[in-house]
């Protein structure tokens, strides 16, 4: 397995990374897309990465800060569909749930949608369970909230 080459994407992000990060997000969760601005502004309250495998765009990545009396952080790894299956998303998956640790996290969350198969194997396997199914206001796509068990 190789290592990825992993890119902060902050406030300070120039569009070419926003839109690097905005391209895996809409290419994986086509029921929901974002903006160049809608990025922009995740990146100032979220932790984003890119990865990179010998500089070909492989996924991303969001740590979304603990909030609440019960430290919640949500963590969300994304793969791109041609670089699955050779543990890209398991490197992503561990340095996004460290970022959110360290941040002081006590829960973990993750959201899949539920068409999203290979998502939710990935969740489960890696010992998160549901706790909601739920559509956005609109949307007829079904979105699964999952948390880390212990």
């Amino acid at each position: 397995m190789t290592d990825l080459d992993i890119q902060r994407v902050d406030g300070t992000a120039g569009d070419e990374q926003l839109e690097a990060w905005r391209y895996v997000h809409n290419t994986i969760i086509p029921a929901h897309v974002l903006s160049l601005a809608d990025v922009r502004e995740r990146a100032t309250r979220n932790h984003l990465e890119l990865a990179y495998e010998d500089g070909v765009l492989v996924g991303n990545s969001t740590v979304r800060p603990p909030a609440g009396d019960d430290a919640v952080a949500m963590v969300i790894a994304r793969v791109l569909a041609e670089h699955r299956g050779r543990g890209l998303g398991e490197q992503l998956y561990e340095r996004a749930l460290r970022r959110a640790r360290d941040l002081g996290a006590r829960v973990i969350e993750t959201c899949v949608l539920e068409s999203n198969e290979n998502g939710l194997r990935f969740a489960v396997k890696h010992g998160f369970a549901e706790t909601d199914r739920y559509q956005l206001d609109g949307d007829p796509a079904w979105w699964i909230d999952l948390r880390l068990a212990g």
